[in-house]
């Protein structure tokens, strides 16, 4: 029998699915909560102003060993409906002909989007694993643009779509 844990809520964010969704090795419990903590505290988050984390289960690959999680919401709001923000604001920028406006859109979108900044500290907070001869466990909706693994095949895109995928 392994040894699953569910993911926990910590000072400045509140894992807010049940403790189901998120069952997982201690080890990636562990790296997870380290990186919420971070990535809550970053954002402006604190113990009395708490973020909120939604985790769904998966059934594929390292999920089935505990090895995976999914997060598919973060300040109650879905990961899809963030990344539709973060590329309407894209757009905005793109269409005004002013580079410091366009400037100033991009860097308010950064600052605001909870779903980019979730993925931005996944990527540089997390150690995920890398299986010889395959891409950095790290998916989700902002992939094909922020990386680590730029390199995704449309089918992984989509199926990736809606939540940040974190395997270790």
């Amino acid at each position: 029998m392994r040894d699953d844990v569910a993911v926990r809520s910590g000072r400045s964010y509140r894992v807010a699915s049940p403790p189901e969704n998120a069952r997982v090795t201690r080890e990636l419990a562990s790296e997870l909560e380290y990186v919420l903590e971070k990535f809550a505290l970053e954002a402006g988050f604190h113990e009395r102003d708490r973020v909120s984390v939604g985790f769904k289960p998966g059934v594929f690959g390292h999920h089935r060993i505990g090895r995976a999680a999914d997060i598919y919401t973060v300040g109650g709001i879905g990961l899809d409906e963030w990344k539709a923000r973060w590329d309407h604001a894209r757009e905005c920028a793109r269409a005004t002909c002013d580079p410091r406006a366009s400037g100033a859109i991009a860097a308010a979108e950064r600052q605001r989007n909870l779903g980019w900044r979730l993925y931005k500290a996944q990527q540089f907070h997390g150690r995920w694993a890398q299986p010889y001869g395959y891409p950095i466990q790290l998916f989700g909706p902002w992939t094909r643009e922020e990386g680590p693994w730029k390199y995704i095949s449309d089918r992984m895109l989509r199926a990736h779509r809606d939540h940040i995928h974190v395997a270790k």
